[in-house]
C-alpha cells in the first residue's frame, strides 16, 4: 500500500477477529508497534473501549485512524458493483451479519470491490476518539503485495495465506482475481484439502505452476511436505509471515 505523506501522523488499528494491536510509523522511519491482549468472552468492542484507557499510542493519538479490520469479504468485479445495492449484496451472502454496518473498499488495480461489514458498537467506540476514519479490510494490503509478485516469472501462482486460523486462498489472472475465497484451517488437514481443491479447480499444472504459502502458516515444514506429494513448486514465503 502506497504511503502517503501524513502517513507517519497516522495511527494504524488491527482489528483481528482474536486480536487488537496498534502501530504508528516515526520520524526516523521505524514503526512502534503495541499490541493488546483481548479478553476472551468480551466483545471487541468493549475491549478496545479498555485498551483507549492503558494503551501510550492511542493516548498520544491524534483526530485520524487507520483502521484494519479482519472480517468476511464480499469480492465483487467492479463494472457490477452498485453502491446503492452494496447492504443487500453483503447481508445475502452473509446473513449472520445483518446487524452490522455494511462498507466497501474500491480495488482498481484488480478491478474489484471488497465488500465487509463491522459491529456498530466498535464502530461507535472507534468514532468517539477519532474524526477521521479510514476502514480497510486487513487482507488489503496482503492482496496488492502478492499481486505485484504475481507477475515475477512465466508461471501462475496459487497463494495461501493463513492467520487466526483461517486461510484466504487466492491467484490473480492480470489485473484481476482468478479466484479468492477463504477457509477454516483449524486443523491441517482442512488446509491441505482446501489448497489442493483449488489447485485442481484452477486446473493449475503439478509440474509447473507454483503454490505459495504465506502468514502464520501451523507445522510449515510438515504442510509443505504434504503438499509436494502432489505439487512440484510449493514455496514457504517467510518474508511474507506475519
Amino acid at each position: 500500500m502506497v504511503e502517503n505523506k501524513n502517513s507517519k501522523h497516522v495511527i494504524t488499528m488491527r482489528i483481528g477477529r482474536n486480536t487488537l494491536s496498534f502501530s504508528k510509523h516515526l520520524e526516523d522511519d521505524s514503526v512502534v508497534n503495541e499490541p493488546f491482549i483481548v479478553k476472551s468472552g468480551v466483545s471487541m468492542a468493549a475491549n478496545l473501549r479498555e485498551a483507549f484507557k492503558s494503551s501510550e499510542l492511542l493516548a498520544e493519538s491524534q483526530d485520524k485512524v487507520r483502521v484494519l479490520i479482519d472480517t468476511d469479504v464480499l469480492m465483487v468485479p467492479i463494472e457490477l458493483f452498485e453502491e446503492a445495492t452494496k447492504d443487500d449484496m453483503f447481508y445475502q451472502a452473509f446473513p449472520s451479519r445483518t446487524q452490522e454496518l455494511v462498507y466497501f473498499n474500491v480495488l482498481p488495480d484488480l478491478n474489484a470491490v471488497a465488500v465487509f461489514s463491522m459491529n456498530r458498537d466498535l464502530r461507535l467506540v472507534i468514532d468517539d476518539h477519532f474524526s477521521d476514519v479510514t476502514l480497510l479490510v486487513a487482507m488489503l494490503p496482503v492482496w496488492r503485495q502478492l499481486h505485484q509478485r504475481s507477475y515475477t516469472g512465466p508461471r501462475h501462482k496459487l497463494y495461501g495465506y493463513f492467520h487466526e486460523k483461517r486461510l484466504d486462498v487466492f491467484s490473480f489472472q492480470q489485473n484481476r482475481f482468478k479466484f479468492c475465497n477463504v477457509f477454516d484451517a483449524s486443523h491441517q488437514n482442512g488446509s491441505l484439502y482446501f489448497l489442493l481443491y483449488v489447485w485442481k479447480q484452477l486446473q493449475l499444472a503439478s509440474e509447473t505452476d507454483e503454490l505459495h504459502l504465506c502468514g502464520n502458516v501451523p507445522e510449515a515444514d510438515k504442510l509443505v511436505v504434504e503438499l509436494k506429494k502432489y505439487v512440484k513448486n510449493v514455496y514457504l514465503d517467510e518474508d511474507n509471515n506475519r
